[in-house]
């Protein structure tokens, strides 16, 4: 290797560096790590459009009250983790409640509302667990935080409209359980 050609070599790996040595860049990276944390896995992404589409099939207050629910309680979960509160069995947790919201789906017209936003809470506190023990350790606890609420908020989004969709598909049985 010549002088000529190890020059540019050296640019190209040190130059990149220097773009990062001014403020800013946290906040940015911080969101998108958050964004990008309930997308990238299929559990979370499955847990996350169920409680939508539970919400939608039920309908009502449901709208609201389910993702709510699972938004709070996932923040909590979050924050626990953040400030050193190991929660045991997250994954299994998290794995679980894809099957018990698949489960929810099928009957939610059955179960109470209070028992759906129950569990829907209860699940969300080991979804946000997991989010806030992978957070990475250079970024905003915020702006990570308000990633991941995006994300989830648009997951929900997504459940939700197939929820209401197959309201008109579906037959209109089993709705004397909820009180």
């Amino acid at each position: 290797m010549t002088f000529r050609s190890l020059v540019p070599a050296a640019a190209l790996v040190l130059l990149p560096g220097a773009a990062l040595a001014h403020p800013g860049h946290g906040e940015a990276m911080g969101w998108a790590a958050g964004f990008a944390h309930p997308i990238g896995g299929a559990d979370h992404v499955l847990a996350m459009v169920a409680v939508g589409v539970i919400a939608g099939l039920v309908g009502g207050r449901a709208l609201w009250l389910l993702p709510a629910a699972f938004l709070g309680m996932m923040s909590a979960g979050a924050g626990a983790a953040i400030a050193g509160l190991d929660l045991p069995f997250v994954e299994p947790a998290i794995l679980a409640s894809v099957a018990a919201f698949a489960v929810m789906a099928v009957c939610a017209r059955l179960i109470p509302l209070a028992a759906l936003a129950g569990l829907v809470g209860a699940f969300a506190v080991f979804h946000g667990a997991a989010h806030g023990a992978e957070m990475p350790e250079t970024a905003s606890g915020f702006a990570y935080g308000l990633g991941f609420l995006a994300a989830t908020t648009l997951l929900h989004a997504v459940g939700l409209a197939a929820g209401l969709v197959l309201t008109r598909i579906l037959p209109k049985s089993g709705t004397a359980a909820r009180t």
